[in-house]
């Protein structure tokens, strides 16, 4: 089966904010070419045909977790959305296998490009490698890491992506303390330069489409940041 194909560069978007389908229109102006939902917020299906019907190229796909028994009941019921079209949020080892055998791509958050690595080497050549890659416009450390630390703060707490820190390499001390270099490994920060250098990592380990989500202290869409990151992936 060929890899499904989500282009290079994909943008992350929460349903959970009023504008959602106005900030999905936009980042499709500015060339990101899959829209990802955040599960989380997501309040029903609905919201997703909604950005269908407002966008014109631009694919669209949800990310989210369940735990792996219902996610294989779960796909014995989806026969309307045939293998070739299913992305799945992937973490674990069991997950990816899960996403290599079941599906067309995986799809992990806040990993290294070394875990990526690992990823791609499970995926084999037929299965996509999706990374969604939190972003951080911001130059100043002490900034960055404040901002950075708004999504880790609850992430980091949950059970399945302390394990996944762990297999990644990161002490207990780290998980527990979400330390700066645990912070550093997984979520991008600096200039856009930096940025697109983080992402070329990510492909060089195998992965076929980033999905950046940008984080800011702005209330909505922080445009200006988007507007910058984009023109630095441009060729």
């Amino acid at each position: 089966m060929p890899r499904i194909d989500l282009g290079r560069f994909g943008a992350v978007v929460s349903p959970g904010s009023a504008d959602f389908v106005d900030h999905a229109v936009q980042l499709e102006g500015l060339g990101f070419t899959t829209i990802w939902l955040t599960g989380g917020p997501m309040a029903n299906l609905g919201q997703v045909s909604e950005v269908v019907e407002a966008t014109t190229t631009a694919r669209v796909a949800t990310g989210g977790a369940d735990p792996l028994g219902t996610l294989n009941g779960y796909l014995d019921e989806l026969e309307s959305v045939p293998v070739s079209r299913r992305v799945l949020a992937a973490l674990g080892p069991r997950m990816v296998r899960l996403a290599r055998d079941r599906a067309a791509g995986a799809f992990p958050v806040l990993i290294t490009a070394d875990y990526a690595r690992q990823a791609r080497a499970v995926l084999g050549d037929d299965t996509a490698l999706a990374v969604e890659q939190l972003v951080v416009l911001e130059t100043d450390p002490e900034r960055a890491r404040r901002i950075g630390h708004q999504p880790l703060d609850f992430l980091g707490r949950l059970p399945g992506y302390q394990a996944s820190f762990r297999r990644q390499g990161f002490s207990e001390d780290e998980v527990q303390a979400l330390s700066d270099r645990l912070l550093d490994g997984v979520i991008a920060w600096g200039d856009p330069s930096a940025v697109v250098g983080r992402a070329a990592a990510l492909a060089d380990a195998g992965a076929d489409h980033i999905a950046f989500s940008v984080l800011s202290d702005d209330a909505g869409l922080p445009l200006d940041q988007w507007r910058a990151l984009a023109a630095a992936l441009r060729p």
